[in-house]
């Protein structure tokens, strides 16, 4: 996989994980609450999580449903949980 594809299927990981734990990127950068550079760097952390599978599973058995918070190994837990409304 090139890094484009890589890159571009874990930024939609991130939105995906970011609207299950009801965390709004969109809102959180128009709010100022998230920077670009911010979402570019959490993009980037993504790339670098070795439980892409295990993430895609927790993802498809959330489909339906709001979670409290990301799971615990998602590099990303901590900004989601802050920008969570």
């Amino acid at each position: 996989m090139g890094m484009i594809d890589r890159i571009d299927r874990h930024a939609t990981l991130m939105h995906r994980m970011s609207d299950t734990v009801g965390a709004e990127l969109g809102d959180a950068l128009v709010e100022g609450r998230l920077s670009a550079e911010a979402l570019r760097g959490a993009v980037l952390s993504c790339t670098r999580c070795d439980s892409v599978d295990a993430c895609e599973q927790w993802l498809a058995e959330h489909e339906d449903d709001t979670a409290q918070s990301a799971p615990e190994y998602c590099r990303n837990r901590e900004l989601l949980a802050r920008l969570r409304r």
